[in-house]
């Protein structure tokens, strides 16, 4: 984005993401933010998208551009983000799906998965849904508005709301559900981990390629 931006405009640009992902997730819903250069010609919306898109590469399009006030910024403007993980739950992986989702081929528990994941909603210390990673936050306390879990066919989705989240979030709580899924745990224990103050050896972070980044509410 940065090197597209530098293109359209002749200038360096720093371009602000409202969050990370992993390498291997996606993002549907990424929003980013920059200060058009001083001295440099005024796009429309319109025009703007479709300069930065001719500088991008396939697989990153901005879909849409728009003016926004000045103290607006994509990342400590946001109120809080959606993110949505999605399990193929089948023996056999659709070929289509590859990169796309995670397969488990053993039966899951639906109403298990929900009941754990209810057990997360509102304000905790998630560090034991964390990965560490080399910037490490002392503050490990956030909000989850909601965690769902819907299934159509052999696809099984997790959808997850916050106001915050921590490196690999996500991908924690989505692999211990799976674990509560497979009966390998009861739905209690998704908060008895948070009463332990650290994270458990033994459960599986979730893939990154099922991983969605799907909104981001201001």
């Amino acid at each position: 984005m940065e090197g597209a931006a530098r293109s359209v405009f002749g200038k360096p640009v720093a371009v602000n993401g409202a969050s990370r992902t992993d390498s291997g997730v996606h993002a549907l819903g990424q929003v980013a933010s920059f200060l058009q250069p001083e001295s440099s010609r005024e796009f429309s919306a319109q025009e703007l998208r479709n300069a930065l898109n001719a500088h991008l590469p396939p697989e990153v399009r901005v879909m849409r551009a728009t003016r926004a006030p000045g103290p607006f910024h994509a990342r400590f403007s946001a109120r809080w983000k959606r993110y949505r993980y999605r399990i193929i739950n089948a023996q056999v992986m659709p070929p289509h799906e590859l990169g796309r989702a995670w397969q488990v081929p053993l039966q899951l528990n639906i109403a298990a998965m929900r009941a754990g994941g209810k057990r997360l909603e509102g304000r905790h210390d998630f560090a034991p849904y964390s990965v560490n990673s080399k910037t490490v936050r002392e503050d490990t306390v956030r909000r989850v508005r909601r965690i769902s879990v819907s299934s159509c066919g052999s696809e099984v989705d997790v959808t997850v709301d916050g106001d915050g989240f921590l490196y690999r979030m996500v991908r924690s709580i989505v692999g211990a559900m799976v674990h509560v899924g497979l009966g390998r745990r009861a739905p209690e224990w998704m908060e008895e981990r948070l009463w332990a103050g650290r994270r458990e050896p033994g459960v599986v972070t979730a893939p990154p390629q099922g991983l969605y980044l799907v909104r981001v509410v201001y």
